[in-house]
């Protein structure tokens, strides 16, 4: 039972992951840790490892949760998203997210993990299917849709560290916008007189 009587049998883990989030967002990664997290959530500082081996299963599950939200957001802007216009649009809803949820952006890339987590797994082969999909559909005569996606998604991701990390300007939504969309058109332009050029060589 927790220390201000909200705790309740089943909602352990619930409580945890609402834990995690708010220690993420207060104090980034350098707070969050099992014994942060039962302080926290109001219970022993054992229980979380009824749900959690340590702290990489914990940053595992809130990292599935990020996957599972950021999907959403970009499933909610584009239901059937089939055109590069779209692409691009996505794209400024990847880089948006990571604006808005910094911490938890971070958590999910650049923290640790446990990579056999079931939870984790699903939720990012979610993102990397939503991709693939989208680059079949909006490019249907590529030869090669997975190294196509890797591309498009190693350009977006990367644009959202660059942002955060305060080396390309993020003063505005607009700002970021029409850099993002501008850098995912710039590939597809390059693309013809990359062809070329691979060919004369």
């Amino acid at each position: 039972m927790s220390q201000n009587g909200t705790y309740h049998h089943g909602d352990l883990r619930a409580a945890c992951l609402r834990a995690a989030r708010e220690l993420l967002e207060e104090d980034g990664s350098a707070a969050l840790s099992l014994r942060a997290v039962a302080r926290r959530a109001g219970v022993s500082a054992t229980a979380p490892y009824r749900h959690y081996a340590d702290r990489e299963a914990l940053v595992s599950a809130v990292a599935a949760e990020g996957y599972r939200e950021l999907a959403e957001h970009l499933s909610a802007d584009r239901p059937a998203p089939s055109t590069p216009d779209d692409l691009a649009a996505v794209a400024v809803v990847y880089v948006r997210f990571a604006l808005e949820h910094p911490a938890l952006f971070r958590a999910m890339f650049a923290e640790p993990c446990d990579p056999t987590g079931e939870e984790r797994v699903a939720a990012t082969e979610a993102i990397s299917s939503y991709v693939r999909a989208l680059v079949r559909d909006a490019f249907p005569g590529t030869e090669d849709t997975d190294a196509l996606s890797t591309t498009v998604w190693a350009l977006v991701h990367g644009l959202a560290f660059l942002h955060l990390d305060g080396k390309l300007d993020a003063s505005a939504p607009e700002v970021v916008a029409q850099r993002v969309r501008a850098s995912v058109f710039a590939l597809f332009t390059a693309a013809p007189a990359l062809r070329t050029a691979v060919a004369a060589d």
